[in-house]
């Protein structure tokens, strides 16, 4: 079974353009998250989603650098992106996660594949929050993800990829993946200048260019140095509505 970890991808950032390809730890942003799910046990192939316009030709560079598959599709409809990505590559199952995410931890990722049973349409750990933001995975079937394509219509739906299962949830049968704690007032995931400074202290405090940590043992470290979490308390995390 293909396991494949899509990784959507663009430069065209609102709030922090071009973040994916900023520098973290010697590095681009992009290239440590894609060292992150290269070390999960589940994926068979990671895809790097991007969008076709000009600006995000740099993505394509960066993605074949790093050895990935490349997809290009429509830069709003994401769920339009994904089924193609997904189709090209011949997917059994999918992995979503995004390039904003530098932390995450290649356990939890094996941990929500592992959860995708042939009785389940998708599995996350992202609608009941236990885990710090920016450890974000969500996994399902491609026939889940072809349904979710054939029927959305909203917006939302459209650029959230999977927020179709939100919308109906009577037509998907779903899981969540809980951690044992509670840590989903940390905030790890990179959207504004302070969340980066965040990452990057993280990278250069605790050597992470070079050596994965779990992050229990970030959980750790960060709640015994308060002062860290306050870089970027004040960043409003975005979101859609659902209508």
């Amino acid at each position: 079974m293909r396991t494949i970890a899509i990784i959507q991808t663009r430069m065209g950032s609102r709030r922090l353009p071009g973040k994916v390809l900023r520098d973290l730890a010697g590095d681009t942003m992009l290239a440590r998250v894609v060292q992150r799910v290269r070390a999960a046990r589940t994926i068979s192939q990671i895809v790097i989603a991007t969008t076709n316009t000009d600006i995000d030709d740099a993505v394509v560079r960066e993605g074949s650098r790093l050895g990935c598959g490349v997809f290009r599709g429509s830069e709003d409809d994401v769920l339009a992106r994904y089924l193609g990505a997904a189709r090209e590559f011949d997917a059994d199952r999918v992995v979503r996660m995004t390039s904003d995410c530098p932390l995450l931890d290649p356990a939890v990722i094996d941990a929500v594949v592992a959860a995708l049973g042939p009785d389940l349409d998708y599995v996350s750990n992202t609608h009941d929050r236990s885990y710090p933001r920016g450890l974000d995975v969500e996994a399902f079937h491609r026939d889940t993800l072809e349904r979710m394509a054939r029927l959305a219509e909203s917006p939302p739906a459209r650029e959230h990829v999977t927020a179709y299962v939100v919308e109906r949830p009577d037509l998907f049968v779903t899981r969540q993946v809980k951690a044992a704690g509670d840590d989903s007032d940390l905030r790890w995931t990179v959207d504004a200048p302070d969340d980066l400074a965040l990452v990057r202290t993280l990278y250069d405090l605790l050597d992470l260019g070079r050596v994965h940590r779990p992050y229990r043992e970030l959980v750790q470290i960060v709640r015994a140095r308060p002062e860290l979490t306050t870089i970027n308390a004040h960043v409003v995390q975005k979101g859609f509505r659902v209508d």
